[in-house]
């Protein structure tokens, strides 16, 4: 069906018949005289001489969720259709997306519904479709989405926000517009009595729209968007937001599950760990076995207790809140999209961790959860369980002020503490402004540190710039975490796909890993690294490591600060953790006889101690020409013959999946040593064949370590380095 004429087609000419159907409803009282308006609307709207008509979609423009391409006047004829303008970053486009779902399950396709997301990119990475594709699965978008990277219907239609919804009627007709979030029940009634006036005129098809959803053609994995992560200095275990997953994990650090909490599907339950729920969690803090979680789209704060191996809710009622002062008790405060979670102290002399500061993504502001009685800076005596804001006027702007409720944030994403003087402050990863910013612990003052610009109304001052403070760029930045040791700040640059360093002294940002490539290059140097979008990180083993949640890559990658290497956090279970998300599941490995011809190289003794972490790199060279085999395989093994006890909870065996970015072999040193010396040895089968697959073949060679386990504290322990080419010799 050809487009009709039309009469104009941007949403201004929706303005004056819609705004006098809302100013009536505000004085209809039953839901009858609602539904009267609306449907009167309509038959004004309808008999309009020419259609506001919505323009076709561009040819060529990308796709997810469908089998093919959409045409508005071919495919969507006989449907009441609803535009969703958002952009994946915005935290007002995710508040939407529970209301879409809601109309989703109420009306189907088949009832003349059909609901398509017109991505709209505010950043330039947003523009790039594997990270849509990562955010519709991210937000379990099931619906069509396009990607509109240039934005022309947004710019024909004049759109002027995200998000924006636009209803459209059986020929392409523009009914109602619906700017910002917070307008259920309007989308509810615009497109209930929309459906039923159209079936009234024979109007609405009951044919299918060809769905495809992106998610389907995807393998299980161990994460799935982990979106923070955090360690427990006390016993070094890591506990991670596995967030696609909706669930908690705590894992010791050789990657070993000791608790899988909640999962794999989205819920609000506390309880037991079996039965408890979260949805997207994202900040995690640990303290004395007790876990607080950001339990985002639950627009609640959780406390685990591992100890009782329960979950119980401390802030929030599940829904979300719009309140921006806040003061009640936590579980009577409706809170909305808190991102991150960090300890704190009030106002006494002793660090006792009582306060947990959150940043309150959903209203812009830095937030408050008393967990004992106490003092916040310039306020009065506080009781346990209070939770208010603390700094942030909710206003969404890049905005410093010496008054901490004058300030402004943009969703602010990301907090870290740096309780000693000098600095005596929270640092704040602000997403939408693409800045760090500080809040004085002292008076609450909320300063600028790098990133953005000055004026504060402007967010889009973003890039990927080495500088000193306002002349330095970041994208969209959701992490940061301070290292006390070096006195250095460091960011998840996010959108940029790089870990930053900032000097808090002399407000210099630099580069320290990434290349700002999203290919998974999964054991390098810092500077040959690969981040996708890394959400959250965090400092371990006495300032040594830096842990980062790489969250479109599915990982948690370890950052040797002292060796400057990159390397990927096995993730597996042992037989005693419970694990609930989705998993590949294999049989073991059994490993195969090594042929005769193999070569058997042993490499020279290393000294550690226990609980180091040793690592093997595999170096090895194929053939000039040659390839893997697909289909079959190359793996490596991990054995200690006679000293058994070295392995046991760790990962005895991997895949070689590309010859490019060959995996990395953790080993931990157990804490209680059978023996002080042992031989670790590293088996390796390669397939492959040559360029024209010709020929086939399969080498094996078997690596020796020798190890000698001291009671001495060793000092960083290098990578040890699997090297074997086509070239070398037997030894």
């Amino acid at each position: 069906m050809a487009a009709p004429g039309s009469r104009g087609r941007s949403l201004s000419g929706l303005l004056p018949a819609q705004t006098s159907l809302e100013y009536a409803l505000l004085d209809a009282v039953t839901q009858q005289e609602k539904d009267s308006l609306v449907y009167q609307y309509l038959q004004k709207v309808d008999g309009w001489e020419q259609d506001l008509s919505v323009p076709e979609f561009p040819e060529g423009l990308e796709w997810l969720n469908t089998e093919e391409p959409i045409s508005v006047y071919k495919d969507l004829c006989g449907k009441i259709v609803i535009l969703d303008f958002f952009t994946y970053c915005c935290i007002n486009c995710i508040h939407l997306l529970p209301d879409l779902h809601a109309l989703e399950h109420t009306y189907s396709d088949k009832d003349g519904l059909l609901i398509i997301g017109v991505h709209s990119a505010k950043f330039p990475n947003e523009k790039v479709l594997d990270n849509i594709k990562s955010a519709v699965l991210r937000y379990n978008i099931t619906h069509p989405v396009v990607n509109d990277a240039d934005a022309s219907l947004w710019q024909e239609l004049e759109v002027s926000c995200w998000p924006t919804l636009v209803i459209l009627g059986p020929r392409g007709n523009m009914l109602f517009s619906l700017i910002g979030e917070g307008h259920k029940d309007k989308l509810f009634l615009y497109t209930s009595i929309a459906l039923k006036y159209y079936k009234d005129r024979g109007q609405i098809r009951d044919d299918k729209i060809g769905i495809k959803l992106y998610k389907d053609s995807l393998p299980p994995s161990p994460l799935l968007f982990p979106g923070k992560v955090t360690v427990d200095q006390v016993t070094n275990r890591l506990v991670i937001a596995d967030t696609g997953h909706h669930r908690i994990l705590v894992v010791w650090k050789n990657g070993q599950i000791q608790y899988s909490i909640g999962g794999p599907n989205p819920g609000r339950k506390d309880g037991i760990f079996s039965e408890s729920t979260f949805n997207s969690p994202q900040g995690v803090a640990i303290m004395n076995n007790i876990i607080y979680v950001a339990d985002t789209e639950n627009h609640l704060i959780r406390k685990i207790d591992l100890e009782a191996e329960r979950v119980s809710t401390v802030a929030g009622i599940g829904i979300q809140g719009t309140d921006k002062e806040g003061g009640a008790k936590g579980e009577q405060q409706p809170i909305s999209s808190p991102w991150d979670v960090v300890f704190g102290t009030s106002g006494s002399e002793v660090q006792r961790g009582d306060i947990l500061w959150i940043a309150m993504a959903g209203t812009h502001q830095i937030w408050a959860l008393l967990l004992d009685s106490g003092k916040l800076p310039k306020k009065n005596e506080l009781t346990k369980g209070t939770c208010l804001r603390f700094a942030g006027s909710g206003n969404e702007e890049n905005r410093n002020n010496a008054y901490p409720h004058k300030a402004g944030f943009a969703q602010p994403s990301g907090l870290s503490l740096a309780s000693e003087d000098p600095w005596s402050c929270l640092f704040v990863a602000d997403s939408e402004s693409s800045t760090v910013r500080t809040v004085s612990l002292k008076d609450g003052a909320v300063k600028h540190l790098v990133g953005g610009e000055r004026d504060p109304m402007n967010l889009f001052a973003f890039g990927d710039v080495d500088g000193v403070g306002i002349n330095a760029k970041l994208q969209h930045p959701l992490g940061v975490t301070w290292d006390k040791k070096r006195n250095l700040l460091y960011v998840a640059d996010s959108y940029n796909h790089k870990i930053k360093v900032v000097d808090p002294k002399t407000k210099n940002c630099t580069t320290l890993a990434g290349t700002g490539d999203t290919n998974n290059v999964t054991s390098s140097s810092f500077t040959e690294s690969t981040f996708n979008e890394p959400g959250g990180l965090c400092i371990g083993e006495n300032g040594q490591l830096l842990y980062v949640a790489d969250t479109n890559n599915h990982q948690i990658k370890i950052m040797d600060l002292e060796t400057k290497m990159v390397s990927v956090l096995p993730i597996f279970r042992s037989e005693n953790a419970v694990v609930d998300g989705p998993f590949l599941v294999e049989k073991q490995k059994t490993l195969p006889k090594l042929p005769k011809s193999a070569p058997s190289i042993r490499l020279s003794p290393v000294a550690v101690c226990a609980g180091q972490t040793l690592q093997f790199q595999l170096r090895l060279d194929l053939p000039s020409g040659s390839k893997l085999t697909e289909g079959v395989p190359s793996c490596w093994f991990l054995r200690a013959e006679g000293n058994e006890w070295l392995l046991q909870g760790q990962m005895p065996s991997g895949d070689i999946e590309n010859i490019s970015s060959q995996p990395t072999i953790s080993l931990q040193i157990p804490d209680d040593c059978l023996s002080l010396e042992a031989i670790v040895s590293v088996s390796v089968f390669l397939y492959y064949c040559s360029a024209d697959s010709s020929a086939c073949m399969m080498k094996a060679i078997l690596f020796s370590q020798p190890l000698q386990i001291t009671d001495t504290q060793q000092g960083c322990i290098a990578p040890v380095e699997l090297r074997w080419s086509k070239c070398d010799s037997v030894t």
